[in-house]
């Protein structure tokens, strides 16, 4: 398949097709192309064709790399370095990306981060605060100190170079995986799933995931705006935040078919029957949109042709025993 020309800056999200093509041209050769399994016929107990894209074997175990990349690379960035709030896969893109271009890096993650991904950070060469008890604590200190000491500041999902980049994933399941009636996609700030909407447009339908304890997509579909929530559960060190961002909600009107959430214990479940049989250690995120079709909340027709991002795993493998 091939974007539509009017997909681009002319699209109702700003971001469409052109400026995907345009990220995947900028972060060429810095991101690993990533497999694709399409599974036998019933498996996991779905009655559909049913696609796995392993974004979670991607640099530093998730998608991210893939927006950092892509708004590093569009930047002059300052001696001062890039700075960067995350519950943890975000901060581990940035300085996965920084390290690569030689740029300094400062990252900010908050308490509730798992202490797996802050000891990977540690290991690496960035400068790491631990701040905060959710995301958006972490990144208001974040947006100060980078003002001060005059950073870059990159935004997990709130940039449309980050979205950008990470429909560069889309991009390339369309590409191994031609053909899907339907994508299902994770949803925490939206950076994923609205660089989804924003490759696919309308030649697909789009299934945005997000777990019952941070609403935020559902909560702005409701309100006909951004709103703020209250988030918590399994899955909030990776699609914890409290508001989706401006730029993938312009992409997500415009072009997600269907929202819909998931119980702490369906995204549970679906991790485990990843690993049990697929042999996948995906986070809680990471299996998130995989949760929609095991629990029922997205029921496809019988051969419809499903794709699924699994877009995490750095998770503690002991929780799968």
């Amino acid at each position: 398949m091939s974007p539509s020309p009017d997909g681009a800056s002319g699209s109702p999200a700003g971001v469409g097709p052109a400026e995907v093509e345009a990220a995947a041209e900028r972060i060429g050769g810095r991101v690993r192309e990533t497999p694709v399994i399409a599974l036998e016929p019933g498996a996991l107990g779905v009655d559909a064709e049913l696609t796995l894209k392993l974004e979670l074997l991607q640099h530093t175990g998730s998608f991210k790399p893939r927006g950092a990349f892509s708004a590093m690379l569009a930047a002059d960035v300052p001696a001062a370095g890039v700075y960067a709030a995350s519950g943890g896969n975000f901060a581990l893109a940035v300085a996965h990306a920084a390290a690569r271009l030689g740029h300094p890096a400062t990252i900010f993650v908050p308490e509730a981060s798992p202490p797996a991904k802050v000891e990977r950070l540690r290991r690496g060469t960035c400068e790491v605060v631990v701040v905060g008890a959710l995301y958006d604590d972490a990144l208001a200190v974040c947006s100060e100190r980078a003002a001060r000491a005059g950073g870059l500041e990159l935004h997990a999902f709130d940039d449309p170079l980050v979205v950008a980049g990470q429909g560069t994933c889309a991009r390339e399941l369309d590409r191994q995986a031609p053909g899907l009636d339907t994508v299902l996609v994770a949803v925490g700030g939206g950076g994923l799933a609205g660089g989804t909407c924003a490759w696919y447009t309308d030649r697909a339908r789009i299934v945005a995931v997000e777990p019952e304890r941070a609403p935020t997509l559902a909560r702005a579909r409701a309100a006909g705006a951004p709103v703020e929530v209250e988030v918590g559960g399994l899955a909030a060190d990776s699609l914890g935040a409290r508001r989706i961002g401006a730029h993938p909600w312009r992409a997500l009107e415009a072009w997600a078919d269907e929202s819909v959430l998931v119980s702490d214990e369906s995204i549970r479940a679906a991790q485990r029957l990843l690993w049990d049989q697929v042999r996948v250690a995906a986070e809680p995120g990471g299996a998130t949109a995989l949760a929609a079709l095991l629990s029922g909340a997205y029921a496809p027709a019988a051969g419809e042709r499903v794709g699924v991002l699994v877009c995490g795993a750095n998770l503690d493998p002991s929780v799968l025993a």
